[in-house]
C-alpha cells in the first residue's frame, strides 16, 4: 500500500470545488482512497465564523467560569457558545468540553479549529461529512473520469492515550469497517467481535504524510489498499443506548452538579 500526500493546493476559499482541486493535481484510480482533512472541506463550505458571531448564553458563560477554575486559564464564553451551539449534547463541561457533534462525533470543542485560519476566528466542522465526501467524489468522477473512494478526515485525541491521531469524519464508496464475525482465525476459532474500523485507520495513515501545523498539504492519496471479501458495514460512531462511557460520563457529571 502508497499513501501520498497531494502537492499544490492552494488555500481553499468559501464555494471552491476541493473534487476538482484535487483532480487537477494528481492522477487518480479508481480503486485509490482520497484522504481530505475537514479543514480544507470546511473552508469550501463557508464554515468559517468570527466570535462575534456567538453572544455567550448563561450556560456557556457558566462552562467558561467552570474551565477556569478547573485549569485557572481563561476561556472566552463566545468560544464556549460555538461550541454549545455545535453540539447535540455537551457531556463534560471542565476541564474541557466533550461534545458530541450533531452528525454523531465526539470530541472536544465540537472538533472547531482556531488555527490555519486566515479569514475569520473559526473554523467549524463540516455540517454534514459524509455529504460531504460524496460530494467531492463525484466532483472528482466528473473532472477524472474516476471515482475512488472520500473519507473526510479529522485529527482527535484518544481517551487513555496521549496525543491526537487521524479519524474519519465521513466517507464515500468505502464502508466504514469490514467484519471479521463469523471468519476463522488460524486455528479454525470463529471471531465472535471483531469489527476493523478501516476508515478511522485510513485517516490515521494519511495523517502521517499530511501532517500537522503549516504543512500546507490537506490530501493524501491511498492507493493499493485492498478492502479484501469480508462484510462491509457503515456503522462508525456508537448508538446512544450501547455506548456505555456516554453514559458513566453523564452519570459522572449528574453527580458532580
Amino acid at each position: 500500500m502508497e499513501v501520498f500526500a497531494v502537492e499544490g493546493l492552494p488555500e481553499v476559499r468559501p464555494g471552491d470545488d476541493v473534487g476538482q482541486l484535487v483532480a487537477e493535481r494528481v492522477d487518480l484510480q479508481d480503486d485509490d482512497v482520497v484522504c481530505v482533512a475537514s479543514t480544507i472541506v470546511s473552508k469550501a463550505e463557508g464554515r468559517q465564523a468570527n466570535l462575534s458571531s456567538f453572544p455567550p448564553g448563561d450556560r456557556a458563560r457558566d462552562i467558561a467560569a467552570a474551565i477556569e477554575a478547573a485549569v485557572d486559564e481563561e476561556k472566552d464564553p463566545r468560544f464556549a457558545q460555538a461550541v454549545v451551539e455545535e453540539s447535540e449534547e455537551i457531556l463534560t463541561d471542565a476541564p474541557f468540553i466533550l461534545a458530541v457533534t450533531r452528525f454523531g462525533h465526539i470530541t472536544v470543542n465540537a472538533g472547531i479549529d482556531r488555527s490555519n485560519v486566515p479569514d475569520a476566528d473559526l473554523l467549524l466542522l463540516p455540517e454534514d461529512p459524509t455529504s460531504s465526501a460524496e460530494r467531492i467524489r463525484d466532483s472528482i468522477q466528473d473532472h477524472a473520469g474516476v471515482a475512488p473512494a472520500v473519507v473526510v478526515t479529522d485529527t482527535s485525541g484518544r481517551p487513555f492515550r496521549h496525543g491526537q491521531r487521524g479519524v474519519a469524519l465521513g466517507w464515500a464508496g468505502i464502508h466504514a469497517s469490514r467484519d471479521w464475525r463469523g471468519e476463522h482465525d488460524r486455528e479454525g476459532r470463529e471471531l465472535a467481535a471483531t469489527v476493523q474500523s478501516v476508515v478511522d485507520e485510513l485517516a490515521g495513515a494519511a495523517n502521517l504524510v499530511t501532517g500537522e501545523g503549516d504543512g500546507g498539504t490537506p490530501v493524501a492519496v491511498v492507493r493499493d489498499f485492498d478492502f479484501g471479501d469480508h462484510a462491509g458495514s457503515d456503522n462508525l460512531f456508537r448508538d446512544d443506548e450501547n455506548d456505555i462511557v456516554r453514559q458513566a460520563l453523564r452519570e459522572w457529571t449528574h453527580v458532580r452538579d
